[in-house]
C-alpha cells in the first residue's frame, strides 16, 4: 500500500512551515507521499478572512510543484460545504482503496479533534501523525487509537501571522515558497484594501 500523509487545511496562504512539516513527514516518518488538503471551507474559520479557494488552491499547486512525492488535491471542492474531515476521509478511501492514509494534526488541534464531526470514529479509526505547535502540549494524546507523535522541529510560522504582517505593509517573501509573494502582491491579497 501506499502510505499517504494527508496535510488539512485552508493554507491561507500556504507558508514554508507547511512545506517543512510536510518534508519532515516524508523523510522522517516513511510516507511514500504527502497530499495538501485544501479545503474551500473550514467550519472553524471565518469565511470573510479567506482568499478564495481558487486562489488558495493556486497557491498550493505552486508551493509544491517542485517536490514530485507532494500533491495539492481539490477533492474537497465537489463535496458539500463547509468541508468536514471525516467525508473527505471516507472519499479518499473510496477513491484510493490502495492507499494507507494518515492524517497529519498539530497539537493545537488535538484537544478539539473530538468535537469534530464524527470526531469518535476519527480517533478510534484513522491514523494520524501529530507533530508539536508552539504553546501547545501533548495534552488529549492518549485519546488516539492509532497515533504517533513525530518529534518534528518547532515552527513557528502560522497563515495568520503572514495575513497580519501583510496588512501591516511587511515583506513576507521569505516566508512562503518561490513565486507565492509575486501571486500575492499581483492579487492584492491581504492588505485589507
Amino acid at each position: 500500500m501506499i502510505k499517504t500523509g494527508l496535510l488539512f487545511g485552508s493554507f491561507n496562504p500556504i507558508h514554508i512551515g507547511h512545506i517543512a512539516i510536510a518534508g519532515y513527514m516524508k523523510e522522517f516518518e516513511s510516507m511514500d507521499e504527502i497530499w495538501f488538503i485544501i479545503s474551500p471551507r473550514n467550519p472553524f474559520k471565518n469565511p470573510g478572512q479567506l482568499v478564495s479557494p481558487v486562489a488558495r488552491l493556486e497557491m498550493a499547486r505552486m508551493a509544491v510543484d517542485e517536490f514530485p512525492s507532494f500533491t495539492a488535491s481539490d477533492i474537497e471542492f465537489n463535496m458539500p460545504r463547509p468541508s468536514y474531515t471525516i467525508n473527505t476521509l471516507e472519499k479518499l478511501a473510496e477513491e484510493y482503496p490502495g492507499n494507507d492514509f494518515h492524517i497529519i494534526l498539530g497539537t493545537d488541534n488535538v484537544k478539539s479533534i473530538g468535537k469534530w464531526k464524527g470526531g469518535e470514529t476519527l480517533l478510534s479509526d484513522y491514523k494520524f501523525l501529530i507533530y508539536p505547535r508552539p504553546g501547545t502540549d501533548r495534552t488529549g494524546m492518549d485519546q488516539f487509537s492509532h497515533a504517533r507523535l513525530a518529534e518534528a522541529p518547532l515552527i513557528e510560522i502560522s497563515s495568520s501571522f503572514i495575513r497580519r504582517s501583510i496588512m501591516e505593509g511587511k515583506n513576507m517573501r521569505a516566508f512562503v515558497p518561490p513565486g507565492i509573494w509575486e501571486y500575492i502582491e499581483r492579487n492584492g491579497f491581504y492588505t485589507g484594501k
